[in-house]
């Protein structure tokens, strides 16, 4: 389809090493554009903003899987049907941090909806990502230095940490936020995947 990005794995994987972290606070202490860009984006959609792409515009999200942050191995069966939002983050990342909050108080308030939460730990060291979720995450998350659970979303490159993806119940994305998320903001957009009658076509 001609919204798809074109990002080659290679570029991806230099794109998500050196961004660092994205749409944190402006200096004058508000937040990064909030625009909501409704179906296509071409590539020409500022990283800020967010797209909510309709059910027959979605991409299959690629099926997660890996090593959680204690070893252990993370069971993707546990997501069928569900609606997933999956975080991508690192410990080094300042608006990482200013939004674990408000992913938590969204996954508290979705969780009953048939909503699950993963996290996706980049470019970061084991050690540093345990302390980091320690006493403050509630989900999940995948052990990922390398990026590889990232380069899965060719189509819709979450290209910038923090991102955050929401991937209805048929395994397709239906929005990509490439920013800091809030609550306010995060919680109807999942509510809205949540309440839909079938998700993406598959």
């Amino acid at each position: 389809m001609s919204w798809r990005l074109a990002a080659a794995t290679l570029s991806a994987a230099v794109i998500l090493a050196a961004t660092g972290c994205a749409g944190g606070p402006t200096r004058d202490g508000g937040q990064a554009s909030t625009a909501v860009v409704q179906g296509a984006d071409t590539g020409r959609v500022d990283p800020g903003a967010s797209v909510v792409y309709p059910p027959a515009e979605r991409a299959r999200a690629p099926r997660l899987g890996g090593e959680l942050l204690d070893g252990s191995r993370f069971d993707a069966a546990t997501l069928d049907g569900q609606v997933t939002v999956v975080n991508f983050w690192a410990s080094w990342c300042a608006p990482c941090r200013a939004e674990a909050g408000e992913l938590n108080a969204t996954f508290t308030a979705t969780k009953n909806l048939g909503v699950r939460f993963v996290g996706v730990n980049l470019r970061d060291g084991r050690d540093q990502a345990k302390a980091f979720v320690e006493g403050r995450e509630l989900y999940p998350s995948l052990f990922d230095p390398a990026g590889r659970v990232a380069l899965g979303f060719t189509d819709v490159s979450p290209n910038t940490i923090p991102a955050t993806v929401i991937v209805d119940r048929k395994g397709m994305v239906a929005v990509v936020l490439r920013k800091v998320v809030s609550q306010r903001e995060l919680e109807p957009l999942v509510r809205q995947i949540a309440g839909e009658a079938g998700g993406g076509d598959g």
